[in-house]
């Protein structure tokens, strides 16, 4: 534990101590914690940013919409407009937030929709939907979800983080316990099983409790406005990735691997770019970014050789068809 960190152990105590009590009120009913007709699965984490949930939401978009009726409820981060809105594909992401402006353009025939208020949300969602998939809502305690998805990083598990402001973690460690999934995201190819094990044995899980791990996947092709081209496209250009996400490195290590030569340009998550941002970046002749980063970009870039390259789940241990099994009975079962 290093100094700094030392110092923040007096706030982290109070802050643990505030959101145990806040815990207590719901899990004793002190506190309303209201379910819906309609199935409410939840995907969230313990810690601040960072686990791979936008990918994990659009996995479970595609395992569930051939036989229902979905929605998305998020926040929408940083977005400029207040209240209930709907997303469509003309939206921007300074209206709606960049990740579900990125889902409603992905999967135009799904409902997305940006709420602060996730009861209200719901309750507009209810008839629009079988099913509703909450972003980031696991500290939501307001709502009581059908299913609760946990997602931890592999390498930064949340066993082994602190509390606020001495770590990222929003809640003691003991929530991971209202989870009925936890998804261990990020890991490295070739994760070693007994290494699963050795995690799965520290998690101590409950009975009611399914353990998956996932990596990411980076698709073979980088697209633009108006060109899709393959990744090879980059080999011999020097080019600038520009990302405004919370983790970037194992981008940053993917795209080492394919030797390709590219400078950095690091920006905090759910960055919103500046003019002098803009004026900086369009100096360089080829930009690659995340396709989360892209949607704040283009508008601004829309003349420049802007490229983004996607990403996408992919569960470990072939356990691909458990998992969609998993789901679609729980949506099955809380259907009204």
């Amino acid at each position: 534990m290093n100094y700094l960190r030392f110092l923040g152990y007096p706030f982290a105590l109070m802050y643990g101590m505030v959101t145990y009590l806040r815990n207590l009120f719901y899990d004793k009913g002190w506190m309303e914690s209201r379910s819906y007709p309609v199935p409410v699965i939840c995907v969230g984490n313990l810690s601040v940013g960072g686990t791979g949930k936008s990918p994990m939401i659009a996995y479970i978009v595609e395992i569930l919409k051939a036989n229902y009726r979905i929605a998305v409820l998020s926040r929408g981060y940083k977005r400029k407009t207040k209240g209930y809105l709907e997303v469509s594909e003309g939206h921007t992401a300074t209206e709606v937030g960049d990740e579900p402006l990125q889902l409603k353009k992905n999967h135009p025939d799904i409902t997305v929709a940006v709420c602060a208020d996730r009861r209200t949300g719901i309750e507009n969602l209810g008839e629009l939907a079988d099913v509703i998939l909450l972003d980031d809502g696991f500290q939501h305690r307001k709502v009581k979800p059908a299913y609760s998805i946990l997602l931890t990083q592999y390498g930064d598990l949340y066993l082994d983080d602190y509390l606020l402001p001495m770590g990222r973690l929003r809640e003691p460690i003991a929530g991971a316990g209202r989870a009925d999934m936890i998804v261990v995201t990020k890991c490295p190819e070739g994760l070693a099983y007994a290494k699963q094990q050795e995690i799965q044995f520290r998690m101590k899980l409950g009975r009611h409790q399914r353990l998956y791990f996932s990596k990411v996947s980076y698709d073979t092709h980088i697209y633009g406005k108006t060109e899709t081209l393959p990744l090879e496209y980059l080999q011999g250009k020097p080019f600038s990735l520009v990302t405004g996400i919370a983790k970037p490195d194992p981008l940053l290590t993917f795209l080492e691997r394919k030797e390709l030569s590219f400078t950095h340009e690091r920006f905090p998550d759910h960055h919103n770019f500046s003019v002098s941002d803009i004026q900086k970046l369009s100096k360089k002749e080829i930009i690659l970014t995340t396709e989360k980063d892209y949607m704040r970009l283009q508008p601004l870039m829309d003349k420049f050789a802007l490229y983004y390259l996607p990403i996408k789940t992919v569960l470990l241990n072939e356990q691909e068809e458990f998992f969609g099994e998993r789901l679609m009975e729980v949506v099955s079962k809380n259907s009204r």
